[in-house]
């Protein structure tokens, strides 16, 4: 009988043990950094793109198409044979109607709507294209949209930026544009928590990706929650902006082969402003125009540029891979 309970105990302390065994094996797989079901862990947006982590994925955006001529042949030739990804388009501009020929025949190149409440020239001016009636606080004495974004803080109201903005989104959709993305002209729907949630609103309605800051840069500025409110919503947006941080005395050649050089793994945009040199650009930027012909450039015709992204391995996306995941996602037939 004693015999017997022993070889019973000993089976028992070899069942444990083998338990033990397979428990720990099956923790260390569960727990290993690459697997996404650890501890709630949830796929990148690289990887629910359909690529790895560690790739490195990056949005290059032209801002600005549709404000003046010079603008539209730069946005359109950087993206035919140039580096450009995607490009925001100014709705109440002048020469929106040409860039808007140019995207309703090329249904696949990535245009998203750059939100404008201003209009910062001093020579060259654009107003509403809501009725003015509905948004009398964004116009300004002469007639336009104010030139700073304070002026807009101050004389309008979300309310009034929203039907706007909504008017905007509306007109490019209506004039046949495949709209990918939105993002704001000079950051006025970024820069005040009151602004945003109108930016928030249009991304949930229009069921649109965003341009957002990066996290760190958010969080400095108190408004850390805001990447957490989109997520919420289901709203994507790329891991990191590039945004400023050029040293002092640094070209504008040297800056951006510096930032390409160090891209991080996720998906990055950085947005440029492309405009070919003409006298049309000297007479509506005065100094700035030289800034936008070399960004044009330098994201057109720069070799160097290229065998950089070349050599990091960087894979170049626009927007519409970020609107149609999430649509996918949110199962959207929009």
């Amino acid at each position: 009988m004693r015999i017997l309970k022993r070889r019973l105990n000993n089976r028992r302390v070899v069942i444990i043990q083998w338990i033990a065994v397979v428990l720990c094996v099956v923790s260390m797989v569960i727990l290993r950094p690459e697997n996404n079901l650890a501890i709630g862990k949830q796929p990148s947006l690289a990887e629910r793109l359909g690529y790895k982590a560690t790739d490195r994925l990056l949005i290059i955006n032209g801002d600005d198409a549709g404000m003046c001529h010079a603008a539209n042949a730069a946005t359109i030739d950087a993206f035919e044979n140039g580096l450009m990804t995607s490009a925001s388009i100014m709705v109440p501009c002048p020469w929106f109607p040409e860039i808007a020929i140019y995207a309703k025949a090329h249904p696949r190149a990535d245009f998203g709507v750059h939100l404008t409440h201003t209009s910062e020239w001093k020579g060259y001016r654009w107003a509403t294209t809501a009725e003015r009636d509905l948004v009398p606080g964004l116009i300004d004495s002469q007639g336009y949209l104010w030139s700073k974004i304070e002026e807009v803080y101050a004389h309008a109201s979300p309310r009034q930026v929203e039907i706007e903005a909504r008017a905007q989104i509306g007109k490019a959709l209506t004039v046949g544009i495949d709209v990918t993305h939105l993002d704001s002209h000079m950051g006025t729907l970024q820069l005040d928590p009151r602004y945003f949630e109108v930016y928030h609103r249009l991304a949930v309605a229009f069921d649109l990706p965003v341009r957002m800051a990066s996290q760190d840069w958010l969080e400095a500025h108190g408004w850390g929650d805001q990447r957490t409110k989109l997520e919420v919503d289901g709203i994507l947006f790329p891991d990191h902006l590039i945004h400023g941080g050029r040293k002092e005395g640094e070209t504008d050649s040297g800056y951006w082969k510096r930032v390409l050089h160090n891209l991080r793994p996720g998906v990055t945009e950085l947005y440029i402003h492309a405009s070919q040199p003409s006298e049309e650009t000297k007479h509506i930027m005065g100094q700035w125009w030289k800034d936008r012909a070399k960004e044009y450039r330098l994201f057109t015709s720069d070799e160097e540029i290229r065998k950089i992204l070349d050599s990091q391995g960087v894979i170049r996306i626009g927007y519409r891979a970020l609107r149609d995941l999430q649509r996918r996602e949110h199962g959207s037939q929009k």
